[in-house]
Parts: structure tokens; C-alpha cells; sequence
């Protein structure tokens, strides 16, 4: 059984939310995977990573760096795990069919799109049916996170 966590974005974007989850995923020696929407969100995310915080350093990866099974952390727009990854971590309002190969799978949605929050509800619905091991998670007025169910 996978553990799923819903990350419910409210004050911080995805792009402020996502570096700060990878940092947890490497400070426990783990690897990721994260999966997104298309090949040019890839392209950005693989951007971001090298530049949201000029004091930090997130080492990572994507097609067009190669030596996938050397990152500890792949960014990719297709279900795959060619790191050898026990984390997932899914945005724009990815569906792995692969969960099941992974020991958590990060699920973070934009609150503040009606339509993202109407999505994240079914992915929600289709992992309890699958029997995954479900927690939501909700930002703090202090960017935090609050395990709310």
C-alpha cells in the first residue's frame, strides 16, 4: 500500500512549494521522481530547481541531462521511475499509473483553481478506492503544512 499525500496549495505556488518538498525528500537520503504535465513544464521546472534559491543546491535531472539513474531527483512528463525512486511527486494534475511502485506519492493541487481542487477531489476518490493509505494536507498562514485528514 502507497501513502498518498494531498498537498492543498493556498499562499505558496507550486514552484515555491516544490523545492522545499524535494529538500525534505534528499535530507532522508530518498530519491524522487516528479512527474509533469508536458515537456516544456519539465524544461521549466528543470530551471527553477537550479535558481529558486541561490544559497541552496537540489541536485536533479531530466531527459535532456541524462544519466537518469544517477539522479536523486527526475523531473520527467512520462510515468517512469528510472531512478530507482521511492517518492513521486505529482503537479499539474498528474496520474501515475505506477503508484504502487513508490512508498509516498506527493500530490500537490492549486487551491485556489476551482477546477484543480474539483480534479485533486476525484484523484482523492480513486486512490481510497485503490486502497492507498490517504492523508490532505493544508498550507499555514506561515507556508507551513497542517495535516488536516
Amino acid at each position: 500500500m502507497t501513502e498518498v499525500r494531498f498537498y492543498h496549495l493556498q499562499r505558496r505556488t507550486m514552484e515555491q512549494a516544490l523545492p522545499k518538498i524535494l529538500e525534505k525528500v534528499l535530507e532522508r537520503n530518498w530519491r524522487a521522481v516528479v512527474l509533469a504535465g508536458s515537456p516544456e513544464r519539465v524544461d521549466m521546472l528543470n530551471q527553477h530547481l537550479w535558481t529558486y534559491d541561490p544559497g541552496s543546491f537540489l541536485p536533479h535531472g531530466a531527459a535532456r541531462d541524462g544519466f537518469a539513474d544517477k539522479q536523486p531527483v527526475w523531473l520527467t512528463d512520462a510515468d517512469e521511475n528510472p531512478n530507482g525512486a521511492t517518492v513521486l511527486v505529482t503537479v499539474d494534475g498528474c496520474v501515475s499509473d505506477r503508484m504502487d511502485g513508490f512508498e509516498l506519492v506527493c500530490d500537490l493541487f492549486d487551491g485556489n483553481d476551482d477546477e484543480a481542487v474539483l480534479a485533486a477531489r476525484q484523484r482523492w476518490k480513486a486512490c481510497k478506492a485503490a486502497g492507498h493509505s490517504l492523508t490532505y494536507w493544508q498550507q499555514t498562514d506561515r507556508g507551513g503544512w497542517e495535516k488536516r485528514a
